[in-house]
């Protein structure tokens, strides 16, 4: 298989960079200078979610991601869905059934796991609060898949040239000033963007005013050290899907002493293995198939 020219930059690329970031792996955390009152978020408010999926046609048209061939209400996270309304069907202590509406994407971690175990330094985590990812650094090792708690990464197995997706907080709106595109187009208020620490004092106060309303739980607040994305409630999260299992330590701090201690050869090797995908027009899964669940190709810039 012939490689471009493009291909055969980014792989020197890659080489370059995973040698420069062999000794950048001593750091103990990924996390931005700034403080974390300093980084924007947003506060999703699951009671008042009507479903109405203008999130995700408003994350498709920001990003310049295709429609979604997948039925109302069965989408999933992948190379062309940023997030997705989970439609949750629970039952209340009286037996009777409600309908709750989750909207899920990257959680924007304070101090990212998907961040800390990248041996080329693919995804970082901005100043402002968003965790990006660089498609121009990316091997394809996947690291970021294992590590993240939240299952977010997505890799494009269709791809000749497969890279990572995910949701970037509309990293270029942050920087003029703009909300997130879900939280602008939202009707009924449920998406609310905003710095952080605002954003928390806020859920808060909504808990202490509607104390019969809300769990009086802020998710997001302490998971894995915080994380960008907040949620408020008024059924308990372990009923919608949310991870309660998740320590409030950052993930980091446990993967540091593993990766802090890569030899410059386990770095090569990552190399070799995203030269061969190259090489080979990898686009099959561990068993050997086209991983139809996740992903259904990629955009480009």
């Amino acid at each position: 298989m012939a490689v471009s020219r493009r291909e055969f930059l980014k792989l020197g690329g890659s080489v370059g960079m995973a040698l420069a970031l062999a000794g950048a792996l001593e750091q103990e955390s990924v996390q931005a200078e700034a403080t974390t009152s300093d980084q924007f978020g947003v506060l999703i408010d699951i009671s008042r979610c009507i479903g109405c999926r203008t999130c995700e046609l408003a994350c498709k048209q920001a990003n310049h991601l295709p429609p979604d061939s997948q039925p109302a209400g069965q989408a999933k996270l992948g190379a062309r869905t940023f997030t997705y309304v989970d439609k949750r069907q629970i039952t209340q202590d009286d037996g009777k059934p409600i309908t709750r509406f989750v909207k899920r994407q990257c959680m924007h971690c304070i101090d990212p796991a998907c961040a800390s175990v990248c041996p080329v330094g693919a995804l970082q985590k901005s100043d402002i609060g968003a965790v990006i990812y660089h498609d121009d650094r990316c091997i394809g090792c996947r690291y970021c898949m294992t590590a993240c708690p939240f299952d977010v990464p997505r890799y494009e197995w269709e791809s000749s040239a497969p890279l990572i997706r995910k949701c970037q907080f509309c990293f270029g709106r942050l920087e003029q000033g703009q909300p997130t595109a879900c939280s602008a187009a939202c009707p009924s208020g449920a998406i609310k963007f905003g710095k952080r620490s605002e954003l928390l004092a806020e859920a808060a106060a909504r808990i202490k005013e509607n104390p019969e309303k809300y769990v009086d739980y802020i998710y997001g607040k302490d998971e894995v050290g915080g994380t960008s994305v907040l949620y408020l409630s008024n059924v308990p999260f372990e009923e919608l899907g949310f991870r309660m299992d998740l320590p409030k330590e950052p993930l980091p701090q446990r993967t540091h002493a593993v990766m802090s201690k890569l030899p410059s050869l386990v770095l090569g090797l990552a190399v070799v293995l995203g030269a061969g995908t190259v090489l080979s027009g990898r686009t099959t899964n561990g068993n050997g198939q086209v991983d139809e669940e996740s992903l259904q190709g990629g955009w480009r810039k």
